[in-house]
């Protein structure tokens, strides 16, 4: 039986000397399991996916196939920085899926937000599912296990999806950061030469952008949430507050507001800032934002997202709301 219980003596890892003992044992580790065998990965460009694909990278080289799958429901650039990052700075074996069409046809319709996670969730078992299977000699999958995810719901982590893969798909996993905390991983992947923007990211939730475009996701009212995040994202960090506020973005719900433009009445939607701070997601305070920097961010996104006309920002902390809003 795998043992996934932290090792008592085990020393946090603080420090770059300390990172890069874990990574010389992982390394040695990695090779001792894997030998000359193939191992799969499901890459999404986040924290854990990202540190543990460049230790394998390390370890094994080519013999490691990520596996990209762009849904859609990323956040601007990032499909651009997995490919830059891995394939061009780190030379890995590795596959680029555009599932973005295949995605939103599923999600067209959808409004309910626990059925849009199902179907993002399945879907991608499926895509990964075929990716695998044009594979030769895979023996091993992957996966960016961390140490809460044991704590909180067993040795399997969901929304790298092992779980759903079929039974003939069942390969061994590999889970060289199951014994870290967040802020491990975090310093294990500086150490290992990830960018910063990659390895200290904000989170981000599994079903992306689907969830911050707050009922039936359609492709227009989609590009005002991933293209008004992006302002958000330049101009906080622009500020200095980039690495400081613990998360931010925006949301685009579905219904429209008279405004008016060029002198014009229109109807379009309200974009919706949030920005907070917390220590454990259990409770989450707002990020007091300078009002300035308010206006500055509602000018930009009235004046370059298209079909925008209303900017607010949610003074909501949880309780009574919730981070995200669906």
């Amino acid at each position: 039986m795998q043992n996934n219980k932290r090792p008592e003596t085990m020393e946090r890892i603080t420090t770059p000397a300390l990172a890069q003992a874990f990574i010389a044992e992982q390394i040695a580790a990695i090779q001792a399991q894997v030998g000359d065998k193939k191992v799969l990965l499901a890459l999404s460009g986040g924290v854990d996916s990202s540190v543990v694909a460049a230790l394998l990278i390390r370890a094994i080289g080519k013999n490691l196939v990520c596996v990209h799958v762009n849904h859609g429901l990323l956040r601007k650039g990032e499909p651009e920085q997995v490919i830059q990052v891995f394939r061009h700075e780190m030379d890995a074996n590795l596959i680029y899926v555009d599932a973005v069409d295949r995605f939103l046809d599923k999600l067209a319709g959808v409004a309910e937000p626990e059925q849009k996670r199902k179907i993002i969730g399945a879907e991608f078992i499926r895509v990964f599912e075929e990716e695998a299977r044009k594979q030769e000699g895979i023996q091993f999958l992957a996966q960016g296990t961390i140490y809460p995810d044991i704590l909180e719901s067993g040795p399997v982590k969901a929304h790298h999806n092992v779980g759903g893969l079929p039974e003939d798909l069942q390969f061994e996993l590999v889970e060289p950061l199951k014994f870290l905390f967040k802020d491990e991983v975090r310093v294990v992947g500086h150490e290992l030469g990830l960018p910063d923007n990659m390895v200290y990211r904000q989170p981000f939730p599994g079903p992306g952008l689907g969830v911050r475009c707050v009922g039936a996701i359609t492709r227009d009212r989609l590009e005002a949430v991933r293209e008004s995040d992006a302002i958000l994202r330049e101009e906080f960090a622009k500020a200095g507050l980039e690495g400081k506020v613990w998360q931010y973005f925006t949301i685009v719900p579905d219904f429209k507001t008279v405004g008016v433009k060029n002198n014009v009445r229109c109807f379009e939607w309200p974009v919706v800032l949030r920005a907070v701070n917390t220590r454990d997601a259990m409770t989450a305070t707002v990020e007091d934002v300078p009002f300035a920097l308010l206006q500055k961010i509602t000018a930009r996104i009235t004046a370059e997202v298209p079909g925008v006309n209303r900017v607010l920002f949610d003074l909501t902390p949880k309780p009574t709301g919730t981070i995200e809003w669906e």
